[in-house]
């Protein structure tokens, strides 16, 4: 699960803030005023944003293995008032500024599973594959002060019984005087998962302990893990924008205790570049 895709709703970031590229500026007015809450509408009616994305990060959640992943990046947002319809990645929602200081969003999402070839290694060879599940999310967001240089924040995501809930509990600043959405902002978070959800990802049922040799493991509900997200947004042009995010996240002890978690902590870094239509 990557949690960063999460409040991301991507560390190249420090490369990416000395780059000698002049920023415009821009009469956008951004939904909230955060790195993390994309808005390509500049206020108002549809948008569109089409790139590519490089990911560099852990081949599944507890892996010693990485993986590279080169794959098209999108948005589509309509924007009326302070309330904006997007579809970005593997989500698709509604987002709303309530008053001055709350955020809202609501929605679907897809949520991959885990495939025994995620590992080159075969370390997860002969478990059961994870089916990937379409599951609806909610999550609320609380500025603290004038223009969002702080906030806290909750989500919760759920679905199918075999997938089962989790929490999100974070709390983030942003950095800068932009008030249009660029700039660069830092969030730690804490994850929270049901039985189900924890043992999904990391557990062996007796059928994949037969099958695999690995023993079985089961997991009960709780503290999930704690993490640390950057992200930058950066204006290239009118047009061209990027997105830059770094993020480590660490697990419970009873995760790391799980024959699926080769390490007890994974990383993320990744960097896209789109054209706004």
């Amino acid at each position: 699960m990557n949690v960063a895709r999460f409040f991301l709703s991507v560390a190249l970031t420090g490369g990416l803030a000395t780059i000698a590229v002049p920023v415009l500026a821009q009469d956008e007015q951004a939904l909230v005023p955060l790195p993390s809450i994309l808005d390509f509408s500049q206020g108002a009616g549809f948008a569109a944003a089409l790139g590519l994305s490089a990911e560099f990060e852990t081949a599944y959640d507890g892996a010693d293995e990485t993986e590279l992943e080169v794959e098209p990046a999108g948005a589509v947002h309509y924007r009326r008032g302070n309330h904006l319809f997007f579809w970005e990645g593997n989500e698709l929602g509604w987002r709303g500024r309530l008053a001055d200081n709350w955020l809202v969003q609501a929605g679907v999402r897809n949520e991959g599973g885990l495939e025994p070839n995620d590992s080159s290694k075969g370390y997860l060879n002969g478990i059961e594959p994870r089916d990937s599940h379409v599951v609806g999310f909610l999550e609320v967001r609380r500025g603290l002060g004038t223009q969002w240089r702080n906030w806290v924040g909750a989500r919760l995501m759920g679905g199918p019984s075999e997938f089962g809930t989790l929490g999100v509990l974070a709390a983030g600043h942003r950095f800068g005087e932009q008030t249009d959405g660029t700039g660069t902002e830092i969030y730690g978070f804490v994850t929270l998962g049901n039985g189900q959800f924890l043992s999904k990802d990391f557990g062996i049922t007796a059928a994949d302990s037969r099958t695999s040799g690995l023993p079985a493991y089961q997991l009960s509900g709780g503290y999930r893990s704690t993490g640390i997200q950057l992200v930058h947004r950066r204006d290239l042009s009118d047009r061209l924008h990027a997105i830059a995010q770094a993020g480590v996240e660490r697990y419970a002890g009873d995760i790391g205790n799980s024959p699926i978690a080769r390490r007890d902590t994974e990383f993320e870094l990744s960097v896209a570049l789109v054209w706004r239509f």
